[in-house]
């Protein structure tokens, strides 16, 4: 088998590619990057005799696909920016693919996959990905769900990559279209900051203030659970408490919006500048505790009766006492090892059906959770009622 990791130099892509590396049976493994130098960089770390390194970007449509076509699957770890022309070049190649972002840019290139019998998997790390499958486990114990609740933190810097920070902004734009919550059969759009909610995250994290956010579970889960009659679905997140509060004034200031400003004779956009100085500060690259934290809950019926299930996630700390977890990684391990996990199940063809598929259609739970526990990352099941 042979995968190509688009965009597999990045700080969180790598991590997947050194999964493959210490779990698959892959026999060739490509890192395609724009960034040539740090492409090579990993390499260097890995050792490994499979690794290759060549140069791709995707904005260069045929030439990328001609350097995937072959290829069993593609990992795609680049930005949320940057999907439509990834898949565009996965569906060229003739691959299955992966990516962890999916907010549907994705879609329109579905009858290429299915052309080729190929499946694509948009958004399959943590959140979005993981937390599909822990409410997918739930509900498949029930015979009607009424409420998904998925929450998640995040503890890692602002702006550790431009990718990362990238993400950040688009989450909390004033006006995105994609941050919804499901209710009686309707998405309905909120603002940033909607509906906040206490959620106690397993320790050391604790109790988070958390919100409404635009990640495809929303979107993903209402069509899945359609058939047993979901009517409210709700996906919150948060980071670090000092990242938040910044955000949230500079979303009440207007500053999200990255209104244009002149100084000296110079126009720029606010929040531009911003970035610029959130990617090169000490207080952008840095926090005080790192790791990711999963929390899941899910109401229904079973044989008429009440039925809660929370589900939650834990993995190795980030203090340094377990190897490759410390610090940064801690983060950066949890959201690249589900993405080669899923990566390694498409490649061995146990995805049936081809096209754009949500997680739900394409990975049963179980089979995941079994693959993150080789890993040191576990889920839980706490079940009330009956």
């Amino acid at each position: 088998m042979k995968v190509f990791c688009l965009g597999g130099a990045g700080r969180i892509s790598r991590e997947a590619v050194h999964d493959l590396a210490a779990h698959s049976e892959f026999e060739q493994i490509v890192i395609g990057d724009y960034d040539l130098a740090a492409a090579l960089e990993v390499l260097e770390w890995l050792k490994d005799p499979r690794l290759s390194a060549v140069k791709a970007d995707v904005r260069n449509v045929r030439e990328t696909a001609a350097l995937m076509r072959g290829f069993d699957v593609v990992m795609d770890g680049t930005g949320i920016s940057l999907n439509g022309y990834s898949t565009e070049c996965i569906a060229r190649a003739g691959c299955h693919g992966v990516n962890l972002n999916g907010f549907g840019e994705e879609n329109r290139w579905t009858d290429l996959f299915k052309q080729a019998g190929r499946a694509c998997v948009p958004g399959f790390g943590m959140t979005p990905g993981l937390t599909q499958m822990m409410a997918m486990r739930a509900a498949g114990q029930m015979d009607q769900v009424d409420e998904v609740f998925v929450s998640h933190g995040a503890f890692r810097p602002l702006a550790f990559s431009p990718a990362i920070l990238e993400t950040t902004v688009y989450e909390y734009a004033p006006d995105l279209p994609s941050r919804v919550v499901f209710e009686n059969g309707r998405l309905l759009q909120v603002p940033p900051f909607s509906r906040p909610k206490k959620i106690h995250l397993p320790e050391p994290f604790g109790e988070t203030v958390q919100y409404i956010i635009p990640h495809s579970e929303t979107v993903t889960l209402a069509r899945a659970l359609k058939p047993k009659g979901v009517k409210l679905i709700e996906v919150r997140g948060t980071w670090p408490a000092p990242n938040m509060a910044l955000l949230k004034g500079l979303y009440e200031y207007g500053i999200l919006a990255d209104p244009q400003v002149s100084f000296k004779g110079a126009e720029a956009g606010l929040m531009s500048l911003i970035v610029g100085h959130l990617l090169n500060c000490e207080a952008g690259r840095t926090t005080t505790l790192y790791g990711y934290a999963l929390h899941v809950e899910v109401t229904g019926r079973r044989a008429g009766r009440p039925r809660r299930a929370v589900l939650t996630h834990t993995h190795p700390a980030s203090d340094g006492s377990v190897p490759d977890w410390a610090g940064l990684r801690a983060y950066t391990r949890n959201v690249g090892i589900p993405l080669a996990v899923a990566a390694a199940y498409l490649a061995r063809g146990r995805v049936e059906k081809t096209g754009v598929l949500i997680p739900e259609e394409a990975f049963k739970p179980e089979d995941i959770f079994e693959e993150l526990r080789r890993r040191s990352i576990f889920v839980h099941e706490e079940w009330s009622g009956e």
